[in-house]
């Protein structure tokens, strides 16, 4: 039985798992722990490593599909050469062994100058860019698709690889 990449609303991960695991799937999605500071506080939380991803384990695709994109905060299954993206168990479990074994640490899906990006929130949502520089939490993207020449700076966690 594969792993299937499930794409999710922003921020809705932990709350999608729960949401299928409740209805009886295997799900998977790895987290990791870091500290959050607030204004008043700091606290330690559990973010999600791949930003709106999570890996959904399914017997039958083709029957287990609709009633798992009908889930509250699902979006699509990725694809790939037109099949459904597939994660074999074996990475399945060297992305667990991982986490395991260097707990906390910091582990980043990083953007590179020159690379094409999609914008997942905000004004500039669904766009198109090319990163040109990366800044402590925000990115410098040219965008050419709004008809003319753009730069605009995007926090990095609306931003997914292209």
């Amino acid at each position: 039985m594969p792993w299937y990449v499930l794409y999710t609303k922003s921020r809705n991960e932990k709350k999608l798992t729960q949401l299928l695991s409740e209805k009886g799937f295997d799900v998977y999605c790895p987290l990791q722990e870091t500290v959050k500071q607030w204004s008043d506080r700091k606290k330690k939380v559990q973010e999600p490593i791949f930003k709106s991803y999570i890996f959904v384990h399914l017997k039958n695709y083709a029957a287990q599909q609709v009633e798992v994109l009908q889930t509250n905060g699902a979006v699509r299954f990725l694809w790939w050469a037109n099949k459904p993206g597939i994660v074999r168990d074996i990475e399945i479990n060297a992305i667990k062994e991982f986490i395991n074994e260097y707990k906390g640490s910091i582990i980043k899906v990083e953007f590179n100058n020159g690379e094409q990006v999609k914008i997942k929130e905000g004004l500039l949502k669904d766009q198109v860019g090319k990163v040109i520089e990366i800044r402590t939490n925000k990115a410098l993207l040219y965008l050419q698709s709004l008809g003319c020449n753009m730069i605009a700076e995007v926090p990095l966690q609306s931003l997914q690889k292209n």
